[in-house]
């Protein structure tokens, strides 16, 4: 889909749309919208929530949907801005943007998108460390999805809501020591992103669960987990998955004894996340090196 996409922008430069002076040859502020979506879309899923094409796309996306007057995609350029800041730049960056999805699905009166704006408000109180507001912003997300108001996903949406909802619960009932319910929500959205065939969801919280066994301390499942997110990351391309996979699987071999392989998947899959300009994750995947240089 990004081949075919490339050739609407000038030379593979993703954001600058091909200029004709042929009337017909044209976009109309229409097509220039839904191409630039289509293209931060794909760039998202393949490239992940740090690829500067992304931002470069949804900046360009906004002032034409306030010109068409497009106010659910002006919605899903907001959050891909806010994907990018989240992954970026300081969380109250994050936050502002967030803010500005809130008030935006306020506007629309729909359940789907502010179940959407509950999982940003989620992930970024997580990263912060108030896991009280994660989870309470989570249950939000999780209780419309339950009620049934939600309609199906989007095209232009990276991943299912809820899904995201369900892995910061979880994640959040960890830390407050609620394992047992942990362990179900985690599972929960696995189940969810499978049944909703939505792989990136998927991937997602495979990682997430792969995340929660390392703090576990149980190398098995890091490298049970680590081992499905290889696989559906290669098939789907996916890079900043297949990053996360193998740093994850570099630990679980170092924990196991073998640091000798363990090691250089770390430091190789570590250079391939700071390539797609993940910056949020960093600091936790640094701290499983330094980890496995202790055990070596």
């Amino acid at each position: 889909m990004l081949l075919v996409l490339g050739h609407f922008f000038e030379h593979g430069r993703w954001g600058s749309l091909v200029e004709t002076t042929i009337e017909w040859q044209r976009l109309t502020e229409e097509d220039q919208l839904f191409v630039l979506m289509q293209a931060g879309l794909y760039l998202t899923v393949t490239r992940g929530f740090g690829a500067p094409e992304t931002r470069i796309c949804y900046e360009r996306a906004e002032p034409l949907c306030h010109l068409v007057n497009r106010p659910r995609l002006r919605f899903m350029e907001l959050l891909g801005q806010g994907r990018y800041a989240l992954m970026t730049d300081k969380l109250s960056a994050a936050m502002q943007i967030a803010e500005r999805v809130h008030a935006l699905a306020q506007e629309q009166n729909d359940a789907g998108p502010m179940l959407a704006a509950y999982q940003v408000f989620a992930a970024i109180f997580y990263f912060l460390g108030e896991f009280d507001s994660a989870r309470k912003y989570a249950r939000r997300g999780v209780q419309i999805w339950r009620s049934g108001s939600v309609q199906s996903p989007v095209a232009e949406e990276i991943q299912a809501p809820v899904v995201n909802c369900l892995i910061y619960e979880a994640m959040s009932d960890w830390h407050f020591g609620e394992i047992a319910s942990c362990h179900a929500l985690m599972d929960e959205g696995i189940s969810i992103a499978k049944e909703l065939k939505d792989t990136n969801a998927l991937v997602l919280a495979l990682t997430f669960a792969a995340g929660l066994a390392y703090l576990e301390r149980d190398p098995v499942e890091v490298d049970r987990f680590a081992s499905e997110v290889i696989g559906l990351s290669t098939r789907h391309n996916f890079m900043s998955f297949l990053a996360f996979g193998a740093i994850h699987r570099g630990w679980a071999r170092s924990a196991s004894g073998n640091t000798a392989e363990g090691i250089p998947r770390i430091e190789q899959g570590i250079r391939d996340l700071r390539a797609t300009g993940n910056l949020l994750d960093l600091p936790f995947f640094i701290a499983g090196k330094v980890e496995a240089l202790h055990l070596a």
